[in-house]
Parts: C-alpha cells; structure tokens; sequence
C-alpha cells in the first residue's frame, strides 16, 4: 500500500498482473469517463494503446486504485514524454501493429474498434511545442465506485510530487472535450486548458506547473 484513500481503497504499485485490470478500466471509462463497451468491438484494444504500455515502460509511475471489489482505478504517469513516445515507436507499436488491420483513412468507413487500430496503425507520437514546458504527461481514471471520494485529488497530488522530485517542471493531460466533469475536476487541482496548442481531434490539453523540491524549500 502506498496511500490509504479510507473506505477500502487505497493506491498501490500496478504489476504485470493487474494489465486485464488496466485494460477493463480504460473501457469502462473510454466514452468520455463513461461505459465504452458497446461501441467497442475488440474490448482490449483500448487499454493496449491507453495504460498496458505504462505498467511496461514506467512501472515506477504506474499504479492502481484497490478497493472492496477489486482494482477500481489507475493513475499513470510518464516522465519524460519524448522519451516514452520513443520508446512506443520502436517497442511497442511495432508488434501490435503486426496483430491488428489497419482500417485503411476513411473514418466513414469505419466500425466497432477501427479508430483505435487505425490509431494502432497510425499514432501521433509527436511532443507539441506549447507542451515543451509541461515535458511529463499522466492519465487517471477510476470506476463510478471509487468517484466522490477525493481519491481522484490524493491520486493527482501524489503523482505531481512524485514528478517535481524527479526533476519535472511540468505535467500535461489529454482529455476529451465532452468530459466536462473531468475538464471541471481538473481546474479543481490547478491545471489550466491551454489554448496555444493543436490537440488531437475531439480533445483538448490541460497542464500544470510543477514545483520542485528545491523550489519549495527555498
């Protein structure tokens, strides 16, 4: 256990035991924060572009909500995100794009999961310049039965430390336009929607600046 949220629930270290885990999540909150099973139709292709590749890459920023029925959350982080996009490019995508068909570039065309394998197929590893200032990203997403809590706020809080004592000065998230109760809990914790960058379609980017250790003892 690495924080005790109360009610049963607390954070731990994700293993490689906890992927199924992973992957369930990031389908139950795929549409916007919501239940993304049914327009789905290869439920695992979400969490093998959206949480597996962290537990594999930055194991020590990878972690799960517990709580009374089981793994109810994750909250992931990379550091450096140039540095992890890299190393999906050459480690990751590679494989998985030799296990799924790419849908071909007519989205009009597409059904079921062929967004995910046409983004599979085709990801946007690039670091936008506006993001230069925010160098680490993070995802968070917990079960409707961990929500109202205030893990979401313990969780965000842990991994800003965690990521001002490693060096980082900043901290940037990717989060889809209609989510508005997560756009609203993100201004909660301090993050602010940045308008100077072009974000994938649908989404948007909101960013923290992180204090170091340095910074807040001086």
């Amino acid at each position: 256990m690495i924080l005790d949220f109360g009610d049963g629930f607390f954070l731990r270290q994700a293993t490689a035991a906890d992927r199924a885990a992973l992957a369930m999540i990031c389908l139950k909150t795929g549409d916007a924060g919501k239940d993304a099973t049914d327009r789905e139709d290869d439920p695992d292709l979400l969490g093998l572009v959206y949480t597996i590749p962290y537990q594999v890459f930055e194991p020590d920023l990878a972690f799960v909500v517990d709580g009374p029925t089981g793994v109810s959350g994750y909250l992931l982080g990379a550091a450096d995100t140039n540095s992890f996009n890299a190393r999906l490019a050459t480690d990751w995508y590679p494989e998985l794009q030799a296990s799924v068909t790419d849908p071909g570039p007519d989205s009009t065309r597409w059904q079921g999961s062929d967004w995910a394998r046409h983004r599979i197929h085709h990801p946007d590893l690039s670091v936008r310049q506006a993001l230069v200032a925010y160098p680490s990203h993070g995802h968070i997403d917990l079960l409707p039965q961990a929500r109202g809590k205030g893990i979401g706020r313990q969780a965000m809080a842990f991994l800003e430390q965690r990521l001002a004592a490693s060096g980082s000065t900043g901290l940037c998230l990717e989060v889809m336009r209609r989510n508005i109760d997560a756009l609203n809990f993100y201004r909660a914790v301090g993050f602010e929607v940045l308008q100077d960058v072009q974000p994938p379609k649908d989404c948007v980017y909101v960013a923290k600046r992180l204090a170091s250790a340095q910074d807040v003892a001086g």
